[in-house]
């Protein structure tokens, strides 16, 4: 498991010991949820939670290779209902280029996660082929 050294009892606020300050008042439900969101315990994000903080960029350091292992075990599940259409699988795949290439054993980690999964919606398979088609020559793909 790529999370195992992570202690997912702590928050993003501890792990990276920098705390934010309130949000301000008018500030939107976004910015609210994503505050509220780095002062959870890891442990206690929900799928819902990691996807709002990874497409945010927040805490990506802990919370890809956690969601890059919820991927993995529920990647057979999917498969085998022959549908996967999941919005965390979304929030991975369009972390930049440069995310992917400084941690090269995450992203082989997801393609292989990706490689297990069947009847993927047309647009997830676009998605897919774009998050590939950069980093190519890492994953060692034609």
């Amino acid at each position: 498991m790529l999370s195992q050294g992570i202690d997912n009892t702590k928050t993003i606020e501890e792990l990276e010991g920098n705390r934010w300050p309130d949000p301000p008042s008018d500030a939107t439900y976004l910015v609210q949820s994503v505050h509220e969101l780095r002062r959870r315990p890891i442990k206690d994000l929900g799928v819902d939670g990691l996807r709002r903080l990874i497409t945010q960029n927040v805490g990506l350091r802990w919370l890809l290779p956690v969601a890059l292992d919820h991927l993995r075990e529920t990647a057979p599940i999917e498969a085998e209902s022959g549908f996967y259409d999941d919005d965390l699988l979304h929030a991975v795949l369009t972390r930049t280029e440069e995310i992917w290439r400084n941690s090269p054993h995450l992203a082989h980690h997801l393609d292989e996660t990706i490689n297990l999964l069947t009847d993927i919606l047309p647009d997830m398979q676009r998605l897919i082929a774009e998050w590939r088609a950069p980093l190519s020559d890492m994953l060692g793909l034609p």
